[in-house]
């Protein structure tokens, strides 16, 4: 278990201490997607679900995943993080709305699992507001496609 810091030499899990990391700028891109019917992504981009605007509240969303991920993921450290971006596209060849989310903050670790609490929460608030409409709805692709910052650097995943 040596390869994986959050275990310790008995092969205990335990919180990473990073106290002696210098501060540096952190930042992390994630992506995914959530596919649907072409009917239920038309009902979307033309704003008619009945809970309302979808994608509004779906980035608002994603931006409260990006905040408490240090609530929901046992090890994570509570960041002070200064930027959060949710960008949703809709994709006719999908059908679905492709995700992106950018954090960003300056710390003494990094901000990836963030970025991919923030897709994933975006995605299940997509699926929350239309599954009346539809219950097959599929999401994936969840990934980083872009970390920097810190002792590792730079980290781009095509």
């Amino acid at each position: 278990m040596s390869g994986l810091s959050h275990f310790d030499a008995d092969g205990k899990a335990h919180m990473v201490d990073v106290s002696d990391k210098p501060v540096t700028a952190r930042i992390a891109v994630a992506e995914g997607f959530i596919k649907m019917a072409p009917e239920t992504l038309a009902l979307i981009v033309e704003g008619r679900a009945d809970k309302g605007d979808v994608l509004g509240i779906a980035r608002i969303a994603g931006i409260m995943g990006a905040k408490k991920t240090a609530d929901l993921i046992p090890l994570c450290h509570p960041l002070p993080i200064t930027k959060v971006a949710i960008e949703m596209t809709p994709d006719e060849a999908l059908p679905g709305i492709r995700i992106s989310a950018t954090v960003k903050t300056g710390g003494q670790t990094g901000v990836e699992m963030e970025a991919l609490t923030a897709v994933s929460t975006t995605a299940l608030t997509v699926y929350d507001m239309v599954k009346a409409v539809q219950k097959d709805m599929e999401i994936g692709g969840i990934r980083v496609t872009l970390k920097d910052g810190g002792k590792s650097g730079r980290f781009e995943n095509p």
